[in-house]
């Protein structure tokens, strides 16, 4: 008998996070060896707002799974005590309100609560994958922690850009020294300043001495992201070195001065505790992919983190194969400390930005762990490939290579 699994998710309409993550769950999971059959069994579905475009209702209906009106009932099934083995909730998009500093107050820690009281009144608790951040603060981020570790429930959250393609394939060496590094990428300041920091965070954990955290960040915008160029701040030499491993038909043929959009330029100045230092660059108008370089000594390296950017969005196929692995085995695939970490760094570059790109020492960020040797679920190509383009959604579901949940070549 399959795992079965919860979804709470915010709300569910095309191309939301809920519809690329659970409707995999019911249709298949596209990957480079061919549709893979979920390994757990969609249980039950709760969705907070109804989108006018709302697809969530209809697929839960074609395929036989109960949309419950409460996170209660969607964990008990009904039966007044916990009945599911695993949670996957999905605070993303919907329509809920922004706090004075333009924090989008999306109730993740509100939907955690609920499910942690189903676990506490049941004696028992099961998996939760929280997708993206853990909360828009660092104060909710730590509570979810805290209160996971209480009850003994095994927690991963985070973005699914670290497990995307990479071009080239790269991966920084277990061990190695990183002097400085930077990632660009482009989008909106709260919701892809996310994705930035994971994929930094993804690639600098693997450094010597494992992650110590971040002692100080400063957020810059518009023409002082320049300014900080010319004074040091931060490398350009990086930048450049990054900007130059991104897809040429998702790059401005110009600079990155002149193309990027100064009224929506954007940089976190991170500060870590072993003396790392990083910048986050949004480039919006002049890039359309992510990228990292980091240095070391006078070497550098550089790759981009490459997204299939058409239904049914594959590189959450891989998101998804990593929090199934986590619902079979009890473990999570990787430590949930990076996701504190990078919850909690956003939260301090937005606050550093609601007041005037103040630097702000964080000891707050002191998050130490060691990164994983591995991650089970990793594409082995450097551009999606196989039934990730096929025509979706799939008209028979078939079982490919690769389903054993063996690591893919990094």
């Amino acid at each position: 008998m399959l795992k079965r699994i919860a979804a709470i998710v915010s709300t569910y309409f095309p191309i939301s996070h809920a519809d690329v993550a659970v409707t995999k769950l019911m249709k298949g999971i596209p990957t480079d060896d061919g549709l893979l059959s979920p390994r757990v069994e969609l249980a039950s579905l709760f969705i907070d707002q109804m989108h006018p475009q709302d697809v969530g209702h209809t697929l839960a209906f074609i395929h036989g799974v109960k949309v419950y009106q409460s996170i209660e009932h969607a964990l008990t099934l009904g039966t007044g005590e916990l009945a599911v083995d695993g949670v996957l909730l999905i605070g993303e998009h919907g329509d809920y309100p922004y706090n004075e500093i333009g924090q989008q107050l999306y109730p993740r820690r509100y939907f955690f609560e609920q499910i942690c009281g189903v676990f506490g009144a049941s004696g028992r608790s099961v998996p939760v994958f929280v997708d993206k951040g853990l909360s828009y603060c660092w104060e909710d981020a730590l509570w979810m922690i805290k209160r996971a570790q209480a009850l003994d429930v095994p927690l991963m959250a985070g973005s699914s850009i670290p497990v995307a393609w990479r071009r080239p394939m790269y991966d920084v060496e277990m061990g190695a020294q990183i002097d400085e590094a930077v990632v660009v990428g482009y989008g909106p300041l709260e919701r892809y300043g996310f994705h930035l920091l994971e994929s930094l965070q993804a690639m600098v954990e693997r450094r010597r001495g494992g992650e110590s955290g971040i002692k100080a960040v400063k957020y810059l915008g518009g023409d002082e992201v320049w300014r900080a160029a010319k004074a040091g701040e931060w490398s350009k030499e990086l930048a450049e070195a990054a900007c130059d491993a991104v897809n040429p038909e998702k790059k401005g043929a110009g600079s990155m001065e002149e193309e990027s959009d100064p009224s929506d330029l954007h940089a976190f100045l991170l500060e870590y505790n072993d003396g790392l230092k990083a910048t986050i660059l949004l480039l919006n108008g002049y890039i359309r992919e992510i990228a990292y370089a980091g240095r070391s000594g006078a070497k550098i390296d550089a790759m981009a983190f490459v997204t299939h950017d058409a239904n049914p969005y594959c590189h959450f196929s891989y998101l998804l194969l990593n929090i199934e692995e986590m619902f079979l085995s009890g473990t999570p695939s990787y430590p949930v400390e990076r996701t504190l970490l990078t919850t909690g760094t956003l939260d301090a570059a937005i606050r550093s930005r609601h007041e005037g790109s103040k630097r702000l020492e964080t000891p707050h960020l002191e998050v130490t762990y060691a990164p994983p040797e591995r991650i089970p679920w990793r594409p082995q190509n450097t551009a999606p490939t196989g039934a990730t383009l096929d025509v979706w959604p799939p008209r028979r579901l078939r079982t490919g290579a690769g389903a054993s949940g063996e690591r893919k070549s990094s």
